[in-house]
């Protein structure tokens, strides 16, 4: 375990150990009570002893755990010491970010660079992918991620909320006939995802091919403008071919609504950095 980790549950413990109650040691937290109690059995386990014993109505210190509370007691006034000396509200470093492809073109880019507009000293690190990284055990500051079900371990802002549709362009649809129906699409050209080989409606599920399949999202929107098939993705990624007419929905009174939302997750620190307090409160204001 690294030392800012340790430090971290340290400073967990310590307002437990003032409050003697995880009910409202979390509520002054502003995290879970069972994010705390996790991260109490950790410090535990690394400490190798107990430092509470839990009854149903109130927590009471050990005498290893009276011994750490003095200890984490120091380190707080060393910490608050350190503060008053130095210049702490600077933004400036490395702030560590992933986030799905598709969120990373559309928004991500942009959000960067009007922020290191505002903070010259900032830089980025990007991970744009699909893999879902553990906040709490990997170096990111903070994820983007697509889902109806956010981690309940991470503090999670919910951005705005997305559907998936279908669309094709009007030189597709004027060649290959309307569409009415999910039942038209056996006679369609549908451009997949790898793998995918069916489609969700909100009456049925649906079978589905094609003469294109890839993992890329974008290969996938140029075919679909240069009229080779029926797309389906998040109505976020393809806003701007829609508004200009080079994309048109189709099967709108088939689409499932709230699909999902797009998250900003970071792990529940009691001491942020800085920089990520202001970056944070930056994306919130972008989406507004």
């Amino acid at each position: 375990m690294n030392e800012h980790k340790r430090v971290e549950l340290l400073m967990l413990f310590l307002t437990l150990a003032e409050q003697l109650s995880f009910t409202k040691a979390a509520e002054q937290l502003g995290i879970s009570k069972g994010y705390l109690s996790e991260k109490i059995k950790q410090l535990e386990t690394h400490l190798k002893t107990p430092l509470v014993i839990r009854t149903t109505r109130s927590v009471k210190l050990t005498a290893q755990g009276v011994h750490v509370y003095e200890q984490a007691l120091r380190i707080r006034t060393q910490l608050f010491d350190i503060e008053k000396t130095t210049d702490s509200q600077q933004v400036a470093g490395v702030i560590r970010l992933t986030a799905p492809k598709m969120f990373a073109s559309t928004f991500l880019f942009d959000i960067c660079h009007k922020f290191k507009q505002q903070h010259p000293n900032i830089e980025f690190m990007i991970n744009s992918s699909y893999r879902t990284f553990n906040l709490n055990q990997q170096d990111f500051d903070l994820a983007f991620r697509a889902t109806s079900s956010p981690p309940d371990n991470m503090v999670a802002n919910k951005l705005f909320d997305y559907e998936h549709i279908i669309v094709a362009s009007p030189r597709y649809l004027k060649s290959s006939g309307p569409i009415d129906s999910v039942v038209d699409l056996e006679n369609h050209h549908c451009l997949t995802v790898t793998e995918q080989t069916i489609w969700p409606f909100a009456s049925q599920q649906v079978n589905i091919n094609g003469w294109l399949s890839s993992n890329d999202n974008h290969m996938l929107k140029r075919s679909a403008q240069q009229g080779g098939g029926l797309f389906r993705i998040a109505n976020y990624f393809v806003k701007d071919e829609l508004d200009s007419g080079q994309l048109v929905e189709v099967l709108q009174q088939e689409k499932i609504k709230n699909s999902g939302g797009l998250y900003m997750l970071y792990p529940q620190l009691i001491y942020p950095p800085y920089k990520l307090r202001v970056f944070i409160d930056f994306v919130k204001a972008y989406f507004q």
